[in-house]
């Protein structure tokens, strides 16, 4: 009686798991009621990538990227170039999800200037690394995980998550004020123009680009650095 007992909590335990999982697929990238009315829009529905296109192009890239359980997926190796929003912004608060392969690197651009040949944007750039084996770490805070890169460094309350799980995060950009955050907490603010953020970039490799740092009509850029990296729940609002 015990051992069918046993087996019957286990189903049960199994029922449910599933349930949950069933759930928490549904869940991703679409929006609540409340989200809808406040302004959000998906920027990918987890099926449909016609929002985006490479880099300095009007396509989608043939290889190197791809839709794979609900995620736009970086494949490393093919070298698909970066990827960007069909659309620009100017002011916004974009969310999303991002995990990277062991040793990996890639990063979410904006403030982007694309390029006149080539798939590879250059702007402000959200690092997305796995801090504990790639060598980029080892460079300092301003290159880890979170941080405004080269730039500025994630404060205290950085909270990355092991890699193999996805980590939240929130872009913000309202007049000149910038902000990174990384699963429910603020890691990075600063002022475009600000005289700290001026120092930051006159002693950074983006000293030499005038325009760098500047308020401009963006896309959203997805970075091919050559590892796997996954973007899920991508969702932005304007004011």
């Amino acid at each position: 009686m015990q051992k069918i007992s046993t087996r019957l909590w286990y189903f049960m335990a199994w029922i449910a798991g599933s349930a949950a999982l069933a759930l928490s697929g549904a869940d991703l990238n679409t929006l609540t009621d409340a989200e809808k009315a406040s302004g959000w829009k998906l920027l990918f529905d987890g099926k449909d990538a016609t929002a985006w296109r490479s880099c300095g192009h009007t396509a989608f890239p043939k290889a190197g990227w791809a839709i794979e359980d609900g995620c736009l997926k970086n494949v490393a190796g093919q070298r698909g170039g970066d990827l960007v929003t069909k659309e620009t912004f100017t002011d916004f608060d974009l969310k999303f999800e991002w995990r990277i392969s062991p040793g990996g690197n890639s990063g979410v651009k904006y403030l982007v200037q694309e390029p006149k040949t080539g798939t590879a944007g250059v702007g402000f750039e959200y690092q997305v690394l796995d801090d504990d084996k790639n060598s980029d770490s080892t460079n300092g805070p301003n290159r880890q995980a979170g941080a405004l890169y080269y730039l500025i460094a994630p404060n205290k309350a950085k909270h990355l998550k092991p890699v193999g799980e996805f980590n939240e995060s929130e872009i913000i950009v309202h007049g000149n004020h910038v902000e990174h955050w990384l699963n429910g907490a603020k890691i990075v603010e600063c002022d475009l123009g600000s005289p700290e953020l001026k120092a930051a970039i006159a002693k950074s490799k983006f000293s030499k680009l005038t325009w760098y740092g500047q308020k401009r009509p963006t896309v959203i850029l997805l970075q091919d650095h050559g590892s796997t990296a996954w973007f899920r729940n991508l969702k932005i609002k304007t004011p």
